[in-house]
């Protein structure tokens, strides 16, 4: 299946955000690690949270998370410490990502745990058991899903659990946003020195909980807002046959009904790490205004000429800023991408493969850098993005179309993993998408 999205005339919306994955499927382990009654409101019906929920709810003794990389994690810690024998898998790719590191280390807690195919990836066949450890340490620049699922199940432990990272700790606003639901949700755990982290035994207590918007799903419409703000720039640089036509009347539209996008939910103190978004589309001429429902987006200013940032704490909002930076003609070079490697897909390979396609040269260092000094090659005549399984492809490529005829997306069901009405919500927007 293929969708080709074409841009509207002017980008005027209101749009209610799906509920944070990541805060959804922290509390739906927290909630049963407290054998609570009162289910988390307004959780998020991404494919993500949808095999979090089965897996919780049924106790099946065969459990396929299918792509949800958060639910493999997150279930191997919480299935170690819950009575019963399961096997945990998923797609194929799935069982292709790496799960050593948070094996080994519940093993060394006490866990059960052993491999089904092939040794450090899934499936797993995990049987319950209590755990006796309570101190371990861990690589800092390991993903914070391996770090997050220690943690939540360290309050469950009779010891409680000490976890010391080592070396540079990558995704502190992951490990930070854990924590603050933990001790939503009852528990006392806390960093006590700059590496090393306490919880302590006791448990959690069932509460009830709200689930706000997402901020990684925010992300795609402040991207579409940064390319808005120049697309006329962008049709008279490629000399596009009618492009000054396109101008003038997109100029005309644009003084009479300026741009503006109202994103309903978030909120300015946030638990996601994602929410530092905002200020980095800033420098890209994006405004937010924060009002009792959510935040509005205009533009503002003048883009910076070029984006230099360290997203090491950010990793999921890489290809929207790789993306945007690109057409909008902004060199750039990002750090602290080491996490992309293991991601749905290796996402540093994917962006130079389909960026390529649009005609934009951009090269990686250290399998953690990606940059891009304005080198150009000549772009396909009819671009098809490929999305690899992985949704943050499909849901930053796009909004390309603002500033090209229109773009296809190759299997983009995809969404559905973290945003399962992002089509629909580009209808509403005005956008066609056929």
């Amino acid at each position: 299946m293929q969708y080709t999205v074409s841009a509207p005339a002017s980008l005027h919306a209101t749009i209610q955000l799906p509920a944070s994955k990541s805060i959804s499927n922290r509390a739906l382990i927290l909630h049963s690690l407290a054998h609570g009654n009162i289910l988390p409101c307004n959780l998020s019906d991404c494919d993500d949270t949808m095999v979090m929920t089965r897996a919780l709810d049924g106790n099946p003794g065969h459990i396929d998370i299918l792509a949800a990389g958060t639910a493999m994690r997150f279930l191997t810690a919480y299935l170690s410490v819950t009575p019963g024998t399961r096997i945990i898998t998923g797609t194929q790719r799935m069982q292709q990502r790496p799960i050593r590191i948070l094996v080994d280390a519940l093993r060394e807690l006490g866990a059960r745990i052993e491999y089904v195919r092939n040794e450090g990836f899934p499936p797993l066949h995990i049987t319950g058991t209590e755990l006796k450890g309570e101190e371990i340490s861990l690589a800092g620049n390991v993903s914070s899903q391996y770090i997050s699922a220690l943690l939540m199940i360290g309050a469950v432990l009779p010891k409680g659990l000490r976890l010391h990272l080592t070396g540079d700790i990558i995704s502190r606003p992951y490990i930070n946003l854990t924590l603050q639901l933990m001790r939503d949700f009852g528990a006392q755990a806390d960093w006590t020195s700059k590496d090393c982290i306490t919880v302590s035994p006791g448990g959690y207590t069932d509460t009830p909980f709200t689930v706000e918007s997402d901020w990684s799903a925010a992300s795609y419409w402040y991207q579409m807002m940064a390319i808005e703000g120049i697309k006329n720039e962008i049709l008279k640089m490629k000399g596009e046959d009618g492009s000054s036509a396109k101008e003038s009347e997109n100029s005309a539209k644009e003084k009479t009904h300026p741009a503006e996008i109202e994103l309903l939910g978030l909120f300015a103190h946030s638990y996601q790490g994602d929410s530092r978004g905002a200020e980095v589309f800033a420098r890209l001429g994006v405004h937010t205004e924060y009002t009792n429902r959510g935040v509005k987006l205009t533009r503002k200013g003048i883009p910076a000429a070029r984006l230099d940032e360290d997203m090491v704490d950010i990793p999921d909002l890489a290809q929207t800023f790789v993306v945007t930076c690109c057409l909008m003609n902004i060199p750039f070079r990002f750090t602290g991408l080491q996490s992309l490697k293991i991601k749905e897909t290796d996402r540093i390979t994917a962006l130079i493969t389909e960026l390529r396609k649009l005609g934009y040269v951009i090269r990686s260092e250290q399998d953690s850098i990606l940059l891009w000094d304005g080198e150009r090659c000549p772009e396909d005549a009819a671009p098809v993005i490929a999305t690899y399984e992985d949704h943050r492809m499909a849901m930053a490529f796009a909004p390309t179309c603002l500033a090209l005829p229109h773009i296809r997306i190759d299997e983009p069901q995809v969404v559905s993993k973290s945003y399962p009405a992002y089509w629909n919500d580009l209808q509403k927007a005005g956008f066609k998408v056929e």
